[in-house]
């Protein structure tokens, strides 16, 4: 006969101390992955934030989270070249637009980290595309201003002024349409989170050669930025294709500012600098 083993003792965790877990019962972290540890909440849920808002992470749910930091920047990046225009090239007061730019942008940046649709604030999205149809407003108006001046004859600037302020006024038209085309392609960034089923407006190389790129890949703002920057150096699309309407007509909006701002802006300068 086979001799039987005596029952297996359980050992009892030992009393915890005031305000200490159970000795041998650590956290418990296997519940979820992104749920919070049972110790020190506060110091969690705010290295939580910081991850997502300086990260993109693919979600197993079949969404991801992507970074925010590149569109802040962008948007204070756009403020500040606006800020330092002179004032022959602002309408009304100089510091009227980025105030009303940065009024717009706070609430965004409190309410929600990433513009997704699960916080149930629909009015974001429009907050979103009022903020960059100022930026855009601003720009249209100070090249507006540049363009005039230089027709008239009033313009007292010299060669080297003018390319300085013309160049804020080309990369600035850079970045707003990079925003642009983010708000627009499949949705805006809520659709994009949720991979939600509507054709694309811009053909990237990933898509046509998934092999080319992780698992799972969607285009973030730095894609986005990139063909606002061919498209105002080439004039025309690149490696990145419009497939809708709205995508053509804003590239098409973008290539001609670019040509207005580098041609006639470019040729009167070299024109004061011989």
């Amino acid at each position: 006969m086979t001799e039987q083993q005596p029952p297996r003792r359980h050992r009892t965790p030992a009393p915890a101390a005031p305000g200490r877990p159970p000795r041998g019962l650590g956290v418990d972290r296997t519940a979820h992955p992104h749920e919070p540890p049972t110790v020190a909440p506060p110091v969690w849920h705010t290295l939580a934030l910081l991850r997502r808002v300086f990260t993109t992470e693919a979600e197993p749910a079949g969404h991801y989270i992507e970074a925010r930091w590149p569109i802040v920047l962008a948007i204070l990046l756009a403020v500040g070249l606006y800020a330092t225009l002179p004032d022959r090239l602002t309408f009304g007061p100089t510091w009227l637009p980025p105030a009303v730019e940065l009024a717009l942008l706070l609430p965004l940046l409190v309410t929600e980290p990433h513009w997704h649709p699960a916080a149930g604030w629909p009015w974001q999205r429009g907050v979103s595309t009022l903020l960059v149809g100022v930026i855009q407003l601003s720009n249209l108006l100070s090249l507006g201003l540049l363009i005039a001046g230089l027709l008239e004859g009033s313009a007292k600037t010299t060669g080297a002024q003018l390319i300085v302020e013309a160049g804020k006024i080309w990369l600035t038209n850079i970045l707003v349409f990079g925003l642009w085309y983010w708000e627009l392609d499949r949705g805006g960034p809520r659709a994009r989170h949720w991979r939600t089923p509507r054709p694309p407006d811009f053909l990237f190389p990933q898509m046509s050669s998934p092999d080319l790129a992780p698992p799972g890949w969607m285009p973030t703002f730095v894609d986005y930025l990139y063909v606002a920057f061919t498209s105002a150096t080439a004039f025309s699309p690149t490696d990145t294709l419009p497939l809708t309407p709205p995508a053509k007509l804003l590239m098409g909006v973008q290539s001609l500012i670019s040509l207005l701002t580098l041609a006639l802006v470019a040729a009167r300068a070299v024109n004061i600098l011989t």
